[in-house]
């Protein structure tokens, strides 16, 4: 595995925030930490939010220009706070959160910088936990007839979805993330059996809502990429790693994903694609935090690890 710098664009839209973690606080939020692992990667990413005008807002916009994520399009919200989150972890790693609403990033306004940018960008990737409220909800639909490809990240966070509004967002979107839980879920909801095998579920979303390309992910077990108009579903296992924490795994497999994925100078195979997800993503659960310092020679000497292992294994077997 290599970075490099790539000639695609890609533009986040949604919250940001501070999480609250036992161990101290850390930069958060799905969308932030998408456009973070792009703008590594080597796809210039731009992130479309709102913070407060106050001292978390400060530190927020200091610390993300640290980390070399554009802070262009981070609007300034003089009424609403800068988001917090309280983060919680299990004994079995297992992480819930609890979110404070309303906060800036519900504000999220529209104008002629921020329409120009999705109109530039070769895809605009969001959350639907970002539409919870109604005006960051009505500049995400007055965005959406810009985008060139449209990428969904399901985060059913209680109570702040309803199934309605779920479904909404599926019906405009191109790829599609979510976890299988969040699939028994909108299953559900539209009708399903709760014998219905994931593959069935998958197929009812694709016809309902019409989205072509739909990525499950199984945590430990890895991901199922599953394409309507190729007709094929591919799964790709997760690399065993000691688990750290599992916060913001899934935001690195959706943006290591997307950067093979939209690439314009070759075509990449399925493999390819979920390969490189699967291993930012493992490196992003044995390190602490959703957006830990990584380099190209940090992710390749991970890669080598993991193979060399593979390898004696295979050799033993």
């Amino acid at each position: 595995m290599r970075t490099e710098k790539l000639t695609i664009k890609g533009m986040c839209f949604g919250e940001v925030l501070w999480d609250n973690l036992p161990t101290g606080r850390q930069l958060g939020g799905a969308p932030l930490n998408v456009a973070y692992h792009l703008n590594k990667l080597g796809v210039e990413t731009l992130l479309l939010t709102r913070v407060g005008e106050d001292e978390a807002g400060d530190d927020l916009l200091q610390r993300c220009a640290s980390l070399g994520i554009p802070t262009g399009l981070f609007q300034r919200d003089p009424i609403h706070p800068t988001s917090t989150v309280e983060v919680h972890i299990d004994k079995n790693r297992d992480v819930t959160y609890e979110i404070l609403f309303p906060v800036a990033w519900d504000y999220i306004a529209l104008g002629e910088q921020e329409l120009q940018a999705v109109k530039e960008a070769d895809f605009l990737v969001f959350g639907s936990l970002s539409t919870r409220n109604q005006v960051s909800y009505e500049t995400w639909k007055l965005l959406l007839p810009f985008a060139k490809f449209k990428v969904l990240d399901v985060n059913l966070r209680a109570p702040f979805y309803t199934p309605e509004r779920v479904l909404e967002l599926l019906s405009h979107v191109d790829l599609v993330k979510m976890n299988q839980e969040e699939l028994g879920m909108v299953a559900t909801w539209m009708g399903l059996a709760e014998t219905s095998t994931d593959r069935m579920k998958v197929d009812a979303i694709m016809d309902k809502c019409c989205v072509d390309e739909i990525i499950i992910t199984y945590g430990a077990k890895g991901a199922v990429y599953h394409v309507q108009s190729a007709g094929f579903s591919y799964h790709f296992p997760a690399l065993p790693v000691r688990v750290k924490d599992t916060i913001g795994s899934g935001d690195s497999f959706l943006a290591a994903f997307l950067a093979q994925r939209c690439r314009k100078d070759k075509v990449t195979s399925p493999e390819e694609m979920l390969s490189f997800a699967a291993t930012l993503s493992g490196f992003i659960t044995q390190s602490e935090g959703a957006c830990p310092i990584y380099h190209a020679a940090t992710l390749n000497r991970f890669q080598w690890l993991h193979d060399l292992e593979a390898f004696h294994i295979n050799g033993a077997s």
